[in-house]
């Protein structure tokens, strides 16, 4: 394959000077980086530093017709595999959102049909403010993946979420989203040749140091919500997971620094922060997801997959026709969980949840060594679980088995993923 080609939109904030430490890195990842500056981020870096560090033309003229005439900004916008802009600030965001495109950059974005990458970064009170949120809360629905930024001190003086996250940790995250192997040999910064450049970096928090994010660096794959099977174009078999406990677990990984990626049923939940999501309908197109969203470090099948579709689906509804109920031939789904239990790229750690109604612990344990998986997570749903805020868990292992007792499933998601830390040596 060929070098992978990323187009850098920076827009005009403070965190702009961390544009040209990003561009370095992907660099030395191998991959390939155009970039394109707005007028307001001219204030804070300036187009000759970074075609130095891309080895490239900056551009930013919308009206540049030598530029028009040779790339276009429709060709600017196709050329890359992927388009990332760090920082977003709540401006560019605000015109994302509402389809606005008045310079290049903001056009180049509209005209994109490659995926799109956001890394906010503003003042805390700009990231909270409902108009913000509800921009985010669109962009995510048109698809565009957004990174959560970081909490802590700004250069404004204040403090909370609204940091842009430090170079590596993007420069991982773009890694993943192209399914290009990440080298975090290759993030190391250069040693502070000054007393004060070491006070300066000391300040910052230590990227090397990943104690604070124990899943820094690994790769967790999350399956959840229900699979849709088609009986006819209108009706279909599923079950009754709301998907709010994958969404969960795929939230509190991601919170503990590891790269998400989430595969979601049908279902109609917001994508946590940093996860990159992947929208599936089938059990058969569940799988396939999985299956190319490998390797992984760990793998947690929690979504509710039909075990039957239908043998035939015809291409029109099927239609009452006074002789009874039409007969319906079922075929078995695949197994997804069984099919990474034996994968050639087999997670390291693999988790499966087992729904059961009786005989929960049993029937988790006989799944466990059926699945050729490391852990099941059993629950009794013979209440309110599936749709529901709470859970109450097994973690079955050829261990033994730990017991949960009810708590929300936020609360669930966090004490799993900790346990997963611990597991991975990290904790």
């Amino acid at each position: 394959m060929g070098q992978k080609r990323i187009l850098l939109i920076v827009a005009g904030g403070i965190a702009a000077y961390k544009s040209l430490e990003l561009v370095r890195l992907l660099k030395r990842q191998g991959l390939a980086v155009r970039a394109v500056m707005t007028k307001s981020a001219n204030e804070f870096v300036t187009p000759l530093s970074m075609g130095v560090m891309t080895e490239d033309q900056v551009y930013g003229d919308m009206f540049d017709l030598k530029d028009e005439r040779e790339i276009g900004h429709i060709q600017l916008s196709r050329q890359a595999d992927l388009v990332v802009i760090c920082p977003a600030t709540a401006n560019i965001l605000a015109k994302m959102a509402s389809g606005i495109a008045d310079d290049l950059a903001t056009t180049v974005l509209l005209a994109t049909d490659k995926p799109v990458l956001a890394v906010p970064a503003m003042n805390v009170r700009m990231w909270n403010h409902p108009a913000t949120q509800r921009n985010l809360a669109q962009l995510r629905k048109d698809g565009v993946t957004i990174m959560a930024p970081d909490e802590g001190a700004m250069a404004c003086g204040e403090y909370g979420p609204g940091r842009l996250p430090e170079p590596p940790v993007i420069a991982e995250h773009i890694c993943a989203m192209l399914r290009h192997d990440f080298d975090s040999t290759l993030t190391a910064g250069r040693a502070p040749t000054t007393k004060s450049a070491a006070a300066s970096l000391s300040a910052q928090p230590d990227f090397a140091d990943i104690s604070h994010r124990p899943l820094y660096g690994r790769h967790v794959l999350v399956t959840a919500g229900p699979t849709h099977e088609a009986i006819d174009p209108v009706r279909y078999i599923a079950n009754r997971s709301s998907g709010k406990q994958g969404f969960a677990i795929a939230q509190a990984a991601a919170e503990l620094g590891a790269t998400v990626t989430l595969v979601a049923g049908p279902v109609q939940l917001e994508t946590p922060p940093g996860v990159i999501r992947i929208d599936v309908e089938s059990a058969r197109d569940m799988l396939a997801a999985v299956e190319n969203s490998l390797p992984a470090d760990v793998a947690i099948m929690v979504a509710a997959v039909a075990d039957w579709r239908a043998a035939d689906v015809p291409d029109q509804k099927i239609k009452k026709d006074g002789q009874g109920v039409p007969p319906l031939a079922l075929t078995e789904n695949p197994d997804i969980l069984a099919t990474l239990g034996q994968h050639a790229q087999r997670p390291g750690l693999l988790i499966g949840f087992a729904a059961e109604t009786e005989k929960v612990v049993e029937h988790a344990q006989a799944k466990l060594g059926k699945k050729g998986c490391d852990w099941i997570v059993a629950n009794d749903v013979s209440g309110d679980v599936m749709g529901g805020t709470n859970n109450a868990v097994h973690i079955v292992t050829r261990d033994g088995v730990e017991s949960w007792g009810d708590a929300p499933k936020e609360a669930i998601a966090r004490k799993l993923m900790e346990k997963i830390a611990h597991a991975l040596g990290q904790g």
